[in-house]
């Protein structure tokens, strides 16, 4: 039996809500991760892509398809997002932005900027 019998038995997490900005960092971390995992099969594609002329072909098939362009666009978003978020760490070190209310709303502006960047990007795909 514990001693304090104040302490929550059961974590429901649904619960639990974070703010904005706590969600922002998050999704910053994660897609630096996907970002830095990404980079072998790119160098792996770029590789096929350069060793002949059939290689390339057979890189631009795959990057043509339906799937690839789901995937295209989910790694466009990544980019992006980690992109936009990183320049508003950088402009919060330079305590541009750092008040709750303006932090929150660029916390916003960061995700939604994300998304068309990736639509208009995807868009423009051959």
């Amino acid at each position: 039996m514990p001693k304090n019998k104040n302490r929550p038995v059961f974590l429901d997490l649904t619960r639990i809500h974070q703010p904005v900005n706590a969600v922002l960092s998050i999704a910053h971390r994660a897609t630096g991760i996907v970002l830095v995992l990404l980079i072998p099969v790119l160098v792996f594609l770029f590789d096929r892509s350069l060793a002949s002329a059939q290689g390339y072909a057979d890189v631009v098939d795959v990057l043509r398809g339906p799937a690839a362009r789901v995937v295209l666009f989910a790694l466009t978003w990544v980019f992006f997002h980690h992109l936009f978020a990183g320049v508003r760490y950088l402009l919060i070190d330079a305590e541009i932005g750092v008040e709750i209310r303006r932090a929150q709303a660029s916390a916003w502006v960061v995700f939604v900027a994300g998304a068309v960047a990736a639509v208009i990007v995807t868009v423009l795909l051959p």
